[in-house]
């Protein structure tokens, strides 16, 4: 069994608004709340675009953790290609500088694109389903 420990923000070590920044000062990633009402975290990743001219392209993934049961990642959610650059770092680094806020415009038009406009948070599923 894994046991978390409590570290204290360090606000020196970046702007705590932003992807990067966020990880920096807290030492995990930057956790959402999707319009879905599940938790998502979310992380940077980049691949190589297949275009010479952006060689590199970084996106954001969204981890889906459970609802119920054992702790663990339940699905997740990609962007496309948000940053360019010649380098993984490059594209990296851009994608890092991304706000918060912006993350959880995304998120939440991911959701909707999964889900359909309907907004229902999983709760009031279940709780229209009797299933509650």
């Amino acid at each position: 069994m894994s046991h978390a420990r409590f570290l204290p923000p360090d606000h020196a070590r970046g702007d705590e608004t932003t992807v990067g920044g966020y990880a920096a000062v807290h030492g995990r990633a930057a956790a959402l709340e999707g319009r879905d009402g599940l938790s998502y975290s979310l992380e940077v990743m980049t691949d190589d675009t297949g275009d010479a001219a952006r060689p590199c392209g970084a996106y954001l993934v969204f981890l889906q953790w459970r609802r119920m049961g054992e702790q663990g990642i339940a699905g997740h959610l990609e962007t496309e290609f948000l940053t360019f650059g010649p380098h993984a770092d490059d594209a990296a680094a851009q994608a890092g500088a991304l706000p918060l806020t912006e993350c959880q415009r995304l998120l939440d038009a991911l959701v909707a694109a999964r889900d359909g406009a309907s907004g229902r948070r999983w709760f009031d599923v279940m709780r229209d389903e009797g299933t509650a």
